[in-house]
Order: C-alpha cells, then structure tokens, then sequence
C-alpha cells in the first residue's frame, strides 16, 4: 500500500476458514501495525465470529490498538429478488463502515477488517469500500492481504485435490447449483447453499465440511445417495446447535 502523508489507510485483511494458525505472516504484520480495529456485529448468534477475530487482534497487535464495533445490518436471506436484495444491503453496510471509519480513523492512521478467508472470494468487503470511495465523501488507500479460503482448507482436510488431472473446476453458490450442473465441468466446489443442493445429484461423490478449521468442525464424505441424508441431518442439527453455519463442499462426477 502507497504510504501518502495524510491520508488514512485500510487493510482488509484475509484470516483464514477458523483456524488461528491460519493466519500469514503477511497477515500478522499488517496487525501489528493496524491503529484501529472495526468489527460488525453479527448477533448473540455469531459471537464466536467476533471472538475469535478478538483473539487473533490480541495475540498480534500492539498495546495502543483500538476496536470498534458496529451494527451489520439485516437482511432478508430467502428474497424474491436476490440481487437487488443484496445491493440494498451492501448500501445499508457501507453506510455503517463508512460512518466507522470517518468518526474513528485519524489521518495517518492504519484500521483493518479482518475477513474470513479470503477477502476476494465471496465476501463483499472490497466492494463495500470501492462504493464508499466512490461517494467521494470519505477517503482513504487499501490494501488487501490475501487469506486461506474455506475451499483451500476444505481440500486439505479431504486430502483431494480440486482439479483432476487436465481438468478445470468451477466455484458455484448452491443458488446456481439448484439450477442445473454447470456446463463443462465435472469438479463443482459450491459455497452458500442453504438449499442442500448436492441432494439432486445422488450419483456424484461430495467431499463436505462445516466450521472447516474451529473446534466445531465437521466433516463428511461420500457418495450422496450413501451419506446424503447424514449430511443434511448433520447441518440442520449444527445450525440449530449454534444459530449460523458455514459449510462448503466439493462435488464431484464419478469418471467414466
């Protein structure tokens, strides 16, 4: 990131599926020297979200840091019309970032968003600050330092690789994947999939895991028509258990 006199900096910083050990050196720096820390609260529900960015933000930051917390906004999560849904919310969301960092940012200070995984990766942390620069009110450099995804810890954990052998693979959300196979690929790693999606395809082999990385972490394998059923069971029982889940699977189409 440029350093301008003056001018206040952001990281956005990528910290891993859950695991503390997740986090790069390159993450560990740009902790070292953040000012100021802003959180969003998710809800009593999702406390271990901000728990654990708490405990990352005092093993690797400096004494005189600060955390500021602010309301994520709600959203409807089985809308009518998913995209303008989801505008509205990145809007609502940027307003609240925007208002945390003109009111706690100084010039020449350094804040930081800690992201799940990886910030490019189905997270709307760059777009929310691309819309802020774009207002023209509220200014500030970023930069973003990339994290290890929930999909790259998902394969470790397997112990498969993504692609096979002079293959591509596609990333999908379960929304897509409801609709129909993507074309041309065998090898579908699907993200946000409330749904239970894979359910349609019984003769494909799945490699699932939720909470990849925490002391929650489960992980199942097989193919769907055998453990299907434990899956969905699984999920349910886990969400009801901890009031949110984050799970990610790879699908795969036996070879011919």
């Amino acid at each position: 990131m440029r350093q301008t006199q003056g001018v206040r900096k952001i990281y956005v910083i990528g910290i891993g599926a859950g695991d503390p050990d997740h986090l790069t050196l390159q993450a560990a720096k740009a902790i070292g020297r953040t000012n100021v820390f802003f959180l969003l609260d998710k809800g009593e529900t999702k406390q271990s979200l901000i728990d654990l960015r708490e405990r990352i933000i005092r093993a690797y930051s400096h004494p005189h840091k600060r955390i500021v917390e602010g309301r994520d906004p709600d959203r409807d999560r089985t809308p009518a019309d998913y995209t303008g849904t989801i505008a509205d919310w990145r809007t609502r969301r940027s307003q609240v970032i925007e208002d945390l960092i003109s009111q706690h940012l100084k010039d020449d200070e350094t804040g930081s968003f800690l992201v799940w995984g990886d910030p490019s990766l189905y997270d709307s942390t760059i777009a929310i600050l691309e819309e802020i620069l774009d207002r023209g009110e509220t200014t500030f450099a970023y930069e973003v330092i990339p994290g290890i995804s929930s999909v790259s810890a998902l394969a470790a954990k397997h112990r498969v690789g993504l692609n096979r052998v002079g293959q591509p693979f596609q990333i999908t959300t379960g929304r897509r994947l409801a609709e129909g196979w993507p074309e041309g690929v065998d090898d579908v790693v699907v993200m946000l999939d409330a749904q239970q999606a894979f359910t349609k395809y019984p003769d494909a082999d799945i490699f699932w895991g939720a909470y990849v990385g925490t002391e929650d972490e489960l992980l199942a394998s097989g193919r769907i028509a055998d453990v299907g059923d434990e899956i969905v069971r699984t999920r349910s029982e886990a969400r009801d258990r901890h009031g949110w889940i984050m799970d990610t699977y790879l699908l795969r189409r036996p070879a011919e």
